[in-house]
């Protein structure tokens, strides 16, 4: 395990696994929300985000959190492990409706630095519409992966939490 992708649906734990991924293996984190939300959630042009993407999917460690479709493909090539929380969507807008009310304005340890939440109808329907518009989509790039791609597809948050369990601190340093 050295180059770990982690992609699900907003709200199903992402950035919460990937931290604690991290912590247990030992492997550098890159959170891409961080590097691709602007002030103001201004995205950044196509050609600079996929420049900036080949630079980070070409170190030899990462676990690398977040989905973004326009470069989950390249992505998934180079990784040797892919966990995909696939949650139920109640769960997802249950995590994303709790966050708001526990972050509030005060953040949390995942957002964007210099960012509140963007918590808005569009971003519900998405999680909402996941299971239907992206769950097919993201399985079929799954089942293209070589075989020698490790995939974890963890359907509850008990899941998630027996797959660091079992993992041995430092496996990946």
């Amino acid at each position: 395990m050295k180059r770990v992708a982690i992609i699900g649906s907003g709200g199903a734990g992402k950035s919460t696994f990937a931290r604690k991924l991290a912590a247990r293996t030992g492997l550098p984190l890159i959170q891409l929300d961080h590097l691709y939300w602007r002030p103001g959630w201004q995205e950044p042009p196509e050609d600079e985000w996929q420049a900036t993407h080949a630079e980070l999917i070409a170190a030899d460690r990462w676990i690398i959190d977040g989905n973004y479709g326009s470069t989950m493909v390249s992505r998934l090539a180079v990784a040797d492990t892919v966990v995909f929380l696939d949650l139920p969507r109640l769960v997802c807008l249950w995590s994303v409706l709790r966050r708001l009310a526990l972050a509030g304005r005060f953040g949390r340890p995942s957002q964007v630095p210099g960012l509140t939440d963007k918590i808005d109808m569009a971003f519900l329907a998405w999680i909402w519409n996941y299971p239907r518009n992206k769950r097919p989509e993201v399985l079929a790039r799954l089942a293209q992966l070589p075989a020698t791609t490790t995939i974890h597809r963890l359907r509850s948050r008990r899941a998630a939490r027996e797959l660091l369990d079992q993992l041995p601190v430092g496996v990946a340093a």
